[in-house]
């Protein structure tokens, strides 16, 4: 894990939050705008997925080591599920979809920095 890359993980799923309830308010359905900006979340998320894997089969490894890998999985996988649900509602609720996966994300980076705290990295 890198910290620095995790509170950027935090603030970006925090505005895509925001974003999602944003939109919803204003009745916009789930589109482009959201595709991107999911995206983006999501290269990060990958990003730091690789990197926590990486160190963790290289020898630093937290106390919870399985937990610390389904975390990570699940990091990678609710946002694209998310908006896929958010997408197929073509109505302004997409975005409250987004904006749920955005914050269950949110809690999933805490979830990891805590474990990773163990690893002493």
């Amino acid at each position: 894990m890198i910290h620095p890359l995790a509170v950027v993980l935090l603030v970006l799923t925090g505005a895509l939050a925001v974003f999602g309830i944003v939109t919803t308010v204003l009745g916009k359905p789930a589109a482009r705008p959201h595709v991107l900006a999911v995206g983006v979340v999501e290269a990060l998320l990958v990003a730091q997925a690789l990197i926590g894997v990486a160190r963790v089969f290289s020898g630093t490894r937290p106390e919870e080591t399985s937990t610390f890998l389904i975390y990570l999985l699940v990091s990678v996988t609710v946002l694209p599920l998310g908006l896929q649900f958010a997408r197929a509602e073509p109505t302004r609720w997409g975005g409250a979809v987004i904006a749920v996966a955005a914050i269950a994300i949110g809690v999933a980076v805490l979830r990891l920095l805590s474990l990773w705290g163990s690893a002493g990295g």
